[in-house]
C-alpha cells in the first residue's frame, strides 16, 4: 500500500461511509495521485474493521523485539567493529553464538 497520511485515511473512511466506492474517492481527489489499489484496500480495511487506522491484532513487528535487553545486547557488538572490515573476521562476530539452526546443518554435513 503506498503513503497515505493519517488525515487522508480519515477522509477515505468518511469517504466511505457514505457509501462511496474507491473510484469515486480517487476521482473527487485526483491531485493526491494515490493508486486505485490503495484506495480499495483503505475501504477494505473500512468495510471490515470499521476503521481506516487501526490494524488487526498481532499486525507488524511484535513489541518484544525492541526491549531495552535486546537493544543492549546487539548494541555493544556493533559498536565495537566500527572501522574494521569483513563482517565474519569481526571480533564481534566471534563472539556471537551460532544459531541451533546452523549448527544442526553443519553437523549433518560432517
Amino acid at each position: 500500500m503506498g503513503k497515505v497520511s493519517l488525515a487522508n485515511k480519515m477522509r477515505i473512511q468518511t469517504l466511505r461511509e457514505h457509501r462511496l466506492g474507491a473510484k469515486a474517492i480517487m476521482a473527487a481527489y485526483l491531485d493526491k495521485g494515490w493508486a486505485l489499489s490503495t484506495v480499495k484496500q483503505i475501504c477494505q480495511r473500512v468495510d471490515r474493521t470499521g476503521s481506516a487506522t487501526e490494524r488487526k491484532a498481532g499486525c507488524g513487528r511484535p513489541k518484544s523485539v525492541r526491549s531495552e535487553a535486546n537493544i543492549a545486547a546487539v548494541e555493544e557488538p556493533i559498536c565495537s567493529q566500527e572501522g574494521e572490515t569483513g563482517p565474519a573476521n569481526t571480533p564481534a562476530a566471534a563472539r556471537l553464538l551460532p544459531s541451533s539452526t546452523s549448527v544442526t546443518d553443519l553437523s549433518e554435513v560432517s
